[in-house]
C-alpha cells in the first residue's frame, strides 16, 4: 500500500504545479501584453504633445486610468502583475518582445479610424 501512496502523491504534486499560468490576482501574459501595448501608445502620444512636463504627467495619469477601465482591471492588479513578472526576467523579456512586435505591426498598418485604443 505504501508503494502506491508515494507515487500517487508525487503525481498529484506534479499536476498541481502548473508553472505556465499566473497566480490569482495576476494578469495572464496575454492580458499583460495588451495593457502594456496601450500604455506604450499612451506614453508616446502624451510625450509628443507640446505641453509642459508636469501637465503631461497629469494627462498621462488620467489616460492610464482609462486604460485600466478599458481592460477591466484595477491599477493594483496591474502593479501586482508587474511585480510578479519582473521576478522572472526571461518571462518579462518575452512579454516586452511581444509588446514591441505588436507595436511594430500597428505602426506598419494604416490607421482606419484614427483611434489610439
Amino acid at each position: 500500500m505504501k508503494r502506491f501512496i508515494l507515487p500517487f502523491l508525487f503525481s498529484i504534486i506534479l499536476i498541481s504545479c502548473d508553472s505556465g499560468s499566473a497566480p490569482a490576482g495576476v494578469l495572464s501574459e496575454d492580458q499583460m501584453v495588451n495593457v502594456l501595448i496601450d500604455i506604450q501608445l499612451t506614453e508616446g502620444m502624451v510625450s509628443s504633445l507640446p505641453i509642459p512636463y508636469d501637465s503631461s504627467q497629469v494627462l498621462y495619469s488620467l489616460m492610464e486610468k482609462d486604460i485600466f477601465i478599458k481592460h477591466g482591471i484595477m491599477d493594483s492588479v496591474f502593479i501586482n502583475s508587474m511585480l510578479f513578472y519582473l521576478e522572472d526576467a526571461e518571462k518579462m523579456d518575452q512579454i516586452y518582445a511581444r509588446v514591441i512586435d505588436s507595436l511594430v505591426v500597428k505602426e506598419s498598418l494604416p490607421d482606419k479610424n484614427g483611434d489610439l485604443f
